[in-house]
């Protein structure tokens, strides 16, 4: 491993975080490249009564790792609060911060009006939401591509801040008018805000892409971490029910600042099944009854909003999509315990629409609506896959299931979770079909 990118290949959630945790053992640097405060990465650390467990909404998982490097790279919005907040929370549990974490100065910064603009926008939707968190995180992309954000190198220099900061609360006042909201955003009660972080943050700051090319010119490997997953991209996901960044990994150099020729390998993570959170289409989505049963078995509930996920089974041609658009030289399963219990297990290797085989992912939302999957139906294990260390150890019915996943994804799978913890994950060097 040189520079590796972690992606998410489904709808989010699919355990990146762990995913990145067990890799930056090996990193001497970790950086995240896009998303913000809306993505959760929960990782689990230790053993027995001494295991904890971790919930990072915009440090890079890699943090846990006492010899790395994290970063949060230029096409991360950062809500400075909540970076203060999750470093008080680290320090506050013993992790060593001192050093160890930098913050581009060329990341925009998620304000208070943004969180407002973000929530007022939402409710004007109606019965057509798209399942925003409400963190702010569209409206900061929006003054980023508009060319009025504020970014965290501008606070060095608060005549600057103070005059962005004063033509978006004109701007956002506006809008809140627009949208009948009667809530207003006062420029100096922002300032005052954003001088108890300004500090802190200027404190972080750095040029992310700088550290990472001297990083690997000397030798050291790289990690990049994606937020959300391929699914939920800005261009290729299941747009409009997406967010607001390109999550894939063509977005990894350009959200860290490095050129794409200097990454090595593209690790895309999915469950042993499927799940969405919010609106939009979900082919495979199980009936009320059964997605209970996987949803409490999953814990699939976020680890930022705490919304309950909507589980389905495994989709190959999400999987196949997502391979494609991130270009993955491997797959990490993880999840696989969760199927322990199940005495059939289905698995959709393709999709019909309007009764005729469909070989490629609908580019509408209102076809993927309509496509009916093609299941295959594979023979559960009924054994506790929890304490397997090897793909060897694993059942005989869950490699089969395994392999039959690296086959119609045409990606071989690289790691297998078959638990929340670091240590109940299994790495194969050959794939599981092997």
């Amino acid at each position: 491993m040189r520079c590796v990118v972690v992606v998410g290949a489904q709808w989010g959630d699919e355990g990146k975080g762990k995913i990145v945790d067990v890799l930056a053992e090996q990193a001497t640097i970790v950086a995240r490249y896009q998303g913000g405060a809306n993505a959760g990465h929960t990782v689990r650390v230790g053993e027995g009564a001494n295991e904890e467990e971790f919930i990072l909404h915009l440090i890079p998982s890699g943090i846990l790792n006492r010899e790395t490097r994290c970063l949060l790279g230029n096409g991360v919005v950062v809500d400075p609060w909540v970076l203060a907040r999750e470093m008080d929370t680290l320090r506050s549990r013993g992790i060593d911060l001192d050093g160890r974490l930098g913050l581009s100065r060329r990341a925009h910064l998620v304000l208070p009006y943004h969180r407002l603009l973000d929530a007022a926008q939402e409710d004007s939707r109606g019965a057509k939401k798209i399942g925003t968190t409400g963190r702010g995180i569209g409206p900061a992309y929006r003054d980023k591509i508009s060319r009025t954000g504020l970014r965290v190198g501008d606070l060095r220099n608060l005549d600057r801040t103070r005059e962005i900061v004063a033509a978006a609360a004109v701007r956002a006042n506006v809008t809140l008018a627009g949208l009948g909201d009667e809530r207003r955003v006062d420029a100096d009660e922002v300032m005052a805000e954003l001088e108890t972080v300004r500090p802190t943050m200027v404190g972080l700051s750095t040029d992310a892409g700088d550290e990472i090319r001297g990083g690997l010119a000397s030798g050291g490997r790289v990690l990049l971490e994606g937020a959300q997953g391929a699914l939920l991209d800005i261009d290729h996901g299941t747009y409009p029910f997406v967010t607001s960044s390109t999550t894939t990994a063509g977005g990894a150099a350009s959200g860290v600042g490095i050129g794409p020729t200097l990454i090595d390998e593209v690790i895309g993570v999915v469950k042993a099944y499927i799940t969405r959170v919010g609106e939009g289409p979900l082919p495979t989505e199980l009936p009320e009854a059964e997605a209970e049963r996987l949803r409490q078995l999953g814990g699939e509930f976020g680890a930022t909003t705490g919304r309950p996920r909507r589980p389905g089974w495994f989709d190959a041609n999400v999987a196949r999509y997502a391979a494609g658009v991130n270009g993955l030289t491997g797959l990490a399963v993880t999840k696989l315990d969760v199927l322990d219990t199940f005495e059939t297990i289905r698995l959709s290797t393709g999709y019909e629409l309007d009764g005729a085989p469909t070989a490629s992912f609908p580019d509408s939302v209102a076809d993927l609506a309509r496509v009916r999957p093609v299941y295959e139906r594979w023979a559960g294990w009924n054994a506790d896959t929890s304490g397997c260390r090897a793909v060897g150890d694993l059942p005989a019915a869950a490699r089969r299931y395994l392999a039959r996943i690296e086959e119609v994804c045409a990606a071989p799978i690289r790691f297998v979770g078959v638990g929340a913890a670091r240590r109940e994950t299994i790495a194969l060097s050959t794939g599981a079909a092997a």
